[in-house]
């Protein structure tokens, strides 16, 4: 009896797995309630980040699905994904403008102008094409600079630069098309293979996804640790890993959709490597602190020395160049250039993916992904009424109910930022 007793006291006593469940339900529990007090943090300090957009996206896929069950196909998803390359790369040149708190009309403009310099020379004239598109991306570069120097030299305001800009460009495109208004390009040229062209190695799209978010992850680790040097808030490595997980879970799920279809579009790849290498531009570089200090304001960026003049010019040549690549990948995607290149709603669909993106048109506040963010939601949108047979009008009027949703709460956001001294 005495045997049995120590023994049952024995593994009464004994450790189990069971015993630090409490121990790691508490820690999670502190976790989750640290997390949520953050957020409520930033939310009352109106740092809603990409939040408000990503909810929005959410909602557009899930009752466009609802509605037709071809939306979330791989098919209509590597198509999406190719479709927002063209009016995505004009979007992040926007976003360039409006962190100095301007605005960019003649964007629509230069797209289609760069298209037409490209298709006469190389179709026309048989310049060849690497050459007719490095003139034509310099000719988006030289029309932006022209646009920046008066902006910025002569203190003429953006508006009315890039309105004139917006008429200026594109009688030069229609002169430059003559009498035939229209140019097929060679469908097995380069350009055209910008929008075409695929890789089919499953190995292409899965690398692509490691390899972001292991930049991601090095990317914030070192933000990190030079924060924490200089005695800065910086975040925790739980937040982080959380964070990259959740990152690799998107990016590899992606992967996973696009590899059903065809692959990896090349336009996706470009598209995803100009967007990164100028955030690294805008949030890495001395450069970058200057257009943000702009949109802070230009007198006090004057009284910091800060050669106002050099940014605001580079800013819109910024805007010129992407246009011009953006316009380049919408001729690659029909094929052809046309006198109506550049015009319709690319130009409100540019600034509309921007600012819907999360970019504040008071300047200062915006990154490169907001871009891409909002013209995801943008074509989203546009992708769905196609599937649902939705008249263009509706598509507008959902657009535009988007994008006044969007300023509003850029608005309520600055006035929150404001009251807590962060603005």
């Amino acid at each position: 009896m005495h045997d049995m007793a120590d023994h049952t006291r024995a593994e009464s006593s004994a450790p189990t797995a069971e015993a630090p469940r409490p121990h790691r339900m508490r820690a999670v529990t502190q976790a989750l309630d640290g997390c949520t007090a953050v957020f409520r943090h930033k939310l009352r300090a109106g740092e809603l980040g990409s939040l408000p957009v990503i909810l929005v996206l959410a909602v557009v896929w899930i009752t466009f699905q609802s509605l037709n069950a071809n939306f979330l196909s791989p098919r209509n998803l590597s198509n999406l994904s190719v479709d927002i390359v063209g009016t995505g790369l004009i979007a992040v040149g926007i976003v360039f403008v409006l962190l100095l708190g301007e605005l960019d009309l003649s964007v629509g403009s230069i797209s289609g102008l760069a298209a037409a310099v490209f298709a006469v020379l190389n179709v026309n004239q048989g310049v060849p094409e690497w050459l007719a598109l490095i003139v034509a991306v310099l000719t988006g570069t030289l029309a932006g600079t022209i646009q920046g120097f008066s902006f910025a030299r002569i203190r003429v305001p953006a508006f009315v630069v890039t309105l004139a800009g917006l008429l200026t460009w594109n009688g030069v495109m229609l002169a430059i098309l003559g009498t035939s208004g229209t140019v097929n390009l060679d469908e097995n040229g380069i350009v055209a293979k910008l929008t075409s062209y695929y890789f089919t190695n499953h190995a292409a799209a899965y690398g692509l996804a490691a390899l972001g978010t292991g930049m991601v992850f090095v990317g914030s680790y070192l933000e990190r640790r030079r924060r924490k040097g200089v005695g800065m808030p910086y975040r925790s490595l739980r937040g982080i890993a959380a964070r990259t997980a959740v990152l690799a879970v998107i990016t590899f799920a992606a992967a996973y959709v696009l590899n059903r279809f065809q692959g990896l579009p090349l336009a996706l790849l470009i598209f995803l490597v100009v967007v990164a290498g100028l955030d690294i531009v805008l949030r890495r570089t001395h450069y970058g602190r200057q257009v943000y200090a702009l949109g802070g304001g230009v007198e006090a960026a004057r009284r910091a020395s800060l050669s106002v003049l050099r940014v605001q010019t580079a800013v819109l040549a910024v805007s010129g160049t992407m246009a011009a690549l953006g316009g380049l990948f919408l001729a690659s995607r029909i094929t052809s250039v046309s006198q109506g290149s550049g015009s319709g709603p690319l130009l409100v669909n540019a600034i509309a993916a921007a600012v819907i993106g999360g970019t504040s048109l008071f300047g200062g506040r915006g990154t490169t992904w907001s871009a891409v963010l909002g013209i995801l939601v943008i074509q989203s949108i546009a992708s769905g009424m196609a599937l649902t047979d939705t008249p263009t009008a509706v598509q507008l009027v959902i657009t535009g109910g988007v994008l006044f949703a969007a300023v509003v709460i850029d608005s309520l956001s600055r006035r929150s930022q404001e009251a807590h001294g962060r603005a």
